[in-house]
């Protein structure tokens, strides 16, 4: 993609020049007023040079500031017409792809081995524009409503007098959202510490919306089964892992594409009716759970990884991924997690890169782009003629109403109230016991090395009661490990709602 701004250019200059195509003919000397004299400031080389060093950096992304972009394509393998009138799902078409994988909390250049989830987001670039899909390695969340995010990063970030992580404010932030258990549990399992990007799934998290020519809708979530296989890092192992090489992660995926052996991921996508949301003792919408397994998946199509970046920056950083970014045929569920980021994501972008950030290689769609949108910073559009507006009788960009959003039924009133059937540990405890005894071991050797760092008694009391509410034995090993009174934990459990 990065190739297509040297079109209509000469493929390589002959020498070295300045931005604005200008040769230059010294660039290890500045001018100066004669052999002893001070610098010139009419040295407009050394004063661009300089000019652009100092501007080097953008803002930092907030979260997912440590990632690896990569080229490829996706590939479907099914005829889905009757649940999405999506083209990128059309057999025997090839899409190109741009994938950034990721840790959360950590600064740029921060160990890639980290306990963290993994961002794992994909862009499409299809023919009805670009389609963003932007996930983690695991198929939750920790909170289900996007007015706890600032506070869950600002908790889970390093602390704002120190600089440091800290334990005591992660989990004072846990202890007051009991619905974080289920993600806890699976981020501190072996596969919590992937040992390669190859060697994870991917999830879109959250439950969107297909709808069909006939305006018909399903509601689906997407799963990203890795064809490496599933590899993480046991507890013991990851000081030596982190010392080897703490870019693990990127070292690893360059170096397989490098060598020509792809990674792999097959989608799967599992359906529901809008009429069985309903019908379940949990809420289908709420990001902090899986469907049951009786929600059969079906695989849809295949991504392989095929191409290293030629310039970091103007992929990785300049990449801007927003869930907002949807083609017809796929929309967003009432999901409040991804309400929020339909708003949060696609401004974080703008606030790094500029209004124009869509017009940068690596954003930009393979469709022509054709609106009234103008002008802001480092605009590159090709918006002309003076009609920019509409409606308009002279010259109208026209309208296609075939591609309006479908209608959803809305009831009720406007509110501020917490979902009705927060089920907050069920499946936590059954994620537990679906573990090997091993897997089980490493989980709670990892999730107590940190509890143990708590001081305070009244937050850590509180977590270990929501890990046993899960599952007595979990609660019961993870109160032995941290020296706590197994007792004291039941008492709390007692007082707890939903199972």
């Amino acid at each position: 993609m990065i190739s297509a701004i040297a079109i209509g250019q000469a493929a390589y200059a002959e020498g070295m020049t300045r931005d604005t195509g200008q040769p230059v003919g010294d660039n290890q000397n500045s001018q100066t007023a004669g052999p002893e004299g001070p610098v010139l400031l009419q040295d407009s080389n050394l004063v661009e040079k300089l000019q652009r060093f100092d501007r080097e950096r953008i803002p930092e992304r907030v979260v997912h500031a440590r990632g690896t972009g990569i080229f490829g394509e996706f590939v479907p393998s099914a005829d889905i017409s009757s649940l999405t009138t999506a083209k990128v799902f059309t057999p025997g078409t090839k899409t190109p792809v741009f994938v950034r994988f990721s840790t959360v909390m950590g600064y740029r250049g921060s160990p890639e081995q980290a306990r963290d989830p993994r961002g794992f987001a994909i862009k499409f670039y299809t023919q009805q524009g670009n389609w963003d899909m932007v996930g983690i390695n695991w198929p939750v969340f920790f909170i289900r409503d996007a007015i706890k995010f600032p506070d869950f990063v600002h908790a889970n970030k390093p602390s704002a007098v120190t600089g440091v992580q800290d334990p005591n404010l992660a989990f004072d932030f846990f202890a007051h959202s009991p619905e974080a258990t289920n993600m806890l549990t699976h981020l501190y399992t072996d596969e919590g510490m992937p040992n390669s990007y190859r060697h994870m799934d991917g999830f879109g998290v959250h439950a969107f919306k297909f709808v069909n020519a006939k305006g018909e809708v399903h509601y689906v979530k997407f799963h990203w089964k890795s064809r490496q296989g599933i590899e993480g890092i046991r507890p013991q192992d990851i000081p030596h892992s982190i010392g080897a090489d703490w870019n693990l992660m990127t070292n690893d995926l360059y170096n397989s594409v490098k060598a020509h052996s792809y990674p792999q991921w097959d989608l799967y996508i599992q359906v529901m009716s809008p009429k069985d949301l309903a019908k379940y003792d949990f809420d289908p919408l709420d990001d902090t759970k899986v469907w049951p397994t009786s929600i059969a998946e079906q695989k849809v199509g295949t991504m392989t990884l095929n191409r290293v970046p030629d310039n970091y920056f103007q992929s990785t950083e300049e990449s801007a991924f927003a869930p907002s970014r949807f083609v017809p045929g796929i929309e967003p569920s009432e999901d409040r997690m991804l309400q929020g980021r339909l708003f949060a994501y696609a401004d974080t972008q703008m606030y790094r890169l500029g209004p124009n950030y869509n017009d940068l290689p690596i954003n930009r769609p393979v469709v022509p782009v054709d609106n009234n949108n103008q002008d802001g910073f480092m605009n590159a559009g090709d918006r002309k003629g003076e009609v920019n507006y509409e409606p308009s009788g002279i010259n109208e960009i026209s309208e296609q109403p075939k591609y309006k959003s479908v209608r959803t039924t809305l009831t009720g009133t406007t509110q501020q109230q917490a979902i009705h059937k927060t089920l907050d540990f069920r499946q936590a405890g059954e994620y537990y016991r679906s573990l090997s005894d091993q897997d089980k071991t490493d989980l709670v050797t990892a999730l107590s090395a940190d509890l143990s760092h708590v001081t305070n008694d009244a937050n850590k009391y509180t977590m270990l009661s929501y890990f046993y509410k899960a599952d007595s034995d979990y609660g019961t090993r993870l109160a032995q490990a941290t020296h706590a009174d197994v007792a004291r934990v039941q008492g709390l459990v007692a007082h707890l709602g939903d199972n």
